[in-house]
């Protein structure tokens, strides 16, 4: 069987580590000095959507890697409710806008707020020339190689744009780490190569998930909603996972914190709900065994995320094993951690036979990135309230 396109996006991801580290390096260097890092105090990251969901996933390389504060912040509860505080509270801040079309009102609202506020403000975006890019004080630009485009009409829910800002957050927060000596040069030259063997990693997680992906979309073809759980730098992946799912096939699916679901999913009346535990088996991991003895109690249909070699992969013999391949530190496991959702959603998408997006019928519109919703267009504040 042909595989779909959102399939063909995941088999072409391993290229992007491969192919965009040292380009991002370079980049990062000519935009970014060392007089300017040393002045950095406090990070945000704010973004929409998958942009969004690479933040939350950045927080913790960020805090490791360059030794600063991080906060990640959606778009909107940045611009309207962070960014008018900056100036009295958080002197010495850099703000990231994460978007990867760098044309969403609400992310070039925040970053325009943010340099109001004295931040200094970094637009994340794919060529200089966004409206994004315009607003802001430097700009990294982050050129994903070609791929071949979809079938006229095919609009494919991103994956390929969602690793490369990830991959441009870690760079990013690397190079601010060893600029303020909080990383030697050669423990960043380390990171930067670990990130660049990152494609092996992903190859290897690919080719060991989709059969199981394949399998399990068959197996739970009935199900109705779906739950997503992660911690760390993994609750973003949770939401990205639910994101793609609805993206791809329509079904209604969320992303949670794993403790969350202890206090809210747990008394979810639906017994049998699909209930993926994502964790890259080290400080999320304790609670991720716990949470998964009690939702199969309860008599959820479970799905382990983590790596093969350990403690919680090797208890899974009561649920579905997704294996992440071994070699990735927690901070940069999001690059793999997001593939089995990614696999699930596109074999989901391909069984049902439903188009991605809903083909933006029955009132949406893809004009404007989401017609009515006015994703694009959207009013924004031109200045910061008094």
């Amino acid at each position: 069987m042909a595989r779909s396109p959102l399939l063909l996006q995941i088999d072409s991801l391993p290229e992007l580590p491969a192919t965009m580290i040292d380009h991002l390096v370079r980049k990062t260097a000519d935009m970014l000095p060392a007089a300017r890092c040393e002045q950095i105090r406090h990070v945000y990251l704010t973004g929409c959507g998958d942009s969004h969901h690479a933040a939350v996933n950045a927080e913790l390389a960020f805090e490791l890697f360059a030794g600063l504060p991080c906060r990640a912040a959606t778009a909107m509860q940045f611009g309207r409710y962070l960014a008018p505080t900056l100036r009295e509270n958080r002197p010495g801040a850099l703000v990231v806008g994460v978007s990867a079309s760098g044309v969403v009102s609400r992310t070039i609202e925040a970053l325009d707020l943010a340099r109001q506020g004295g931040a200094l403000t970094v637009a994340v975006t794919g060529q200089r020339a966004t409206p994004l890019a315009r607003v802001a004080d430097l700009v990294l630009p982050v050129k994903t190689p070609a791929f071949p485009d979809a079938p006229e009409g095919i609009v494919i829910p991103g994956a390929r744009s969602y690793v490369a800002s990830q991959l441009a957050l870690y760079v990013l927060a690397l190079h601010i780490g060893r600029e303020r000596g909080h990383l030697s040069r050669g423990e960043a030259r380390q990171l930067l190569e670990e990130l660049a063997d990152s494609a092996d990693v992903m190859e290897v997680t690919i080719a060991a998930n989709d059969s199981v992906a394949r399998a399990v979309t068959a197996a739970w073809r009935e199900a109705e909603t779906f739950v997503f759980c992660g911690s760390g730098p993994n609750y973003g992946t949770a939401l990205f996972s639910a994101a793609k799912l609805l993206e791809a096939s329509g079904d209604a699916a969320t992303g949670q914190d794993v403790e969350e679901w202890a206090h809210l999913d747990y008394f979810a009346r639906r017994r049998a709900t699909p209930t993926f535990l994502i964790s890259a088996a080290q400080r999320d991991q304790s609670r991720a065994l716990e949470i998964a003895t009690a939702a199969r109690t309860i008599g959820r249909r479970v799905a382990i995320i983590a790596p093969q070699s350990s403690a919680l992969a090797n208890t899974a013999d009561q649920e579905v094993l997704f294996p992440l391949a071994d070699g990735l530190r927690e901070a940069f496991s999001p690059l793999i951690s997001c593939l089995p959702g990614l696999l699930f959603a596109a074999y989901r998408a391909a069984l049902l036979d439903e188009p991605y997006f809903r083909n933006f019928g029955d009132g949406r519109s893809s004009e404007g990135g989401g017609g009515i919703s006015r994703i694009r267009d959207s009013q924004r504040w031109d200045e910061l309230p008094s």
